[in-house]
């Protein structure tokens, strides 16, 4: 992965995490036990440390920056989707910042709360725990159900099971010509979107 020091301080990776080749980390990073870095993030702790803690996952084409003495936290278990951007603000335990949303500076998204994709949440807010925001600029629509915390959960440990996988067996090879009459399938069992798990209920 292209990593590198500024000022002397160098990124620190846990060695039970995955951090895809293509992601970038910069400076004060700390990359907690098994995290899942997805292709293409990058993780700038040139100005502000930048932390993941166990088990969070940062999803491919996401961004983390912020300013000096106000540190980007993912706390345990948290979960940021694809293309999110997170500035200065902290994500509590087990909480899901959905695809493309973007947190600003000094918020907080409390535990087990869920921002959609594509929200804005803007500098200070404070999302409640266990709650559902959404809009630009993001705004409470309702408590979240036991399904739908469930939910999350599932999705992150099928993320620490792509860490484990991916550790296991990611690697770089040429593409093939054409597919295989025997071709096998990723391994992910459990994996549903939400509305899926809303039909089967």
């Amino acid at each position: 992965m292209p990593c590198y020091a500024i000022d002397g301080v160098i990124p620190v990776v846990d060695p039970s995490a995955f951090v895809h080749p293509t992601a970038v980390l910069i400076g004060d990073v700390r990359i907690g036990p098994e995290c899942y870095v997805g292709p293409n993030a990058s993780l700038r702790g040139d100005f502000g440390q930048i932390v993941l803690e166990r088990g969070a996952n940062l999803q491919d084409n996401c961004v983390m920056h912020g300013f000096p003495g106000s540190p980007t936290v993912v706390e345990q278990n948290g979960h940021i989707g694809h293309g999110a951007v997170l500035h200065s603000c902290i994500v509590r335990h087990d909480a899901l910042v959905g695809m493309n949303a973007v947190v600003m500076d000094e918020a907080e998204v409390g535990v087990e709360a869920i921002v959609a994709a594509n929200s804005f949440v803007r500098a200070g807010m404070r999302v409640a725990p266990r709650t559902l925001v959404a809009g630009t600029p993001a705004k409470e629509i309702r408590a979240l159900s036991d399904d739908e915390v469930m939910w999350k959960k599932e999705g992150t440990e099928a993320y620490h099971d792509l860490t484990r996988r991916c550790l296991a067996t990611l690697v770089e090879v040429q593409p093939l010509t054409a597919v295989e009459t025997d071709r096998p399938t990723p391994k992910a069992p459990g994996v549903l979107p939400l509305v899926a798990t809303r039909k089967t209920s």
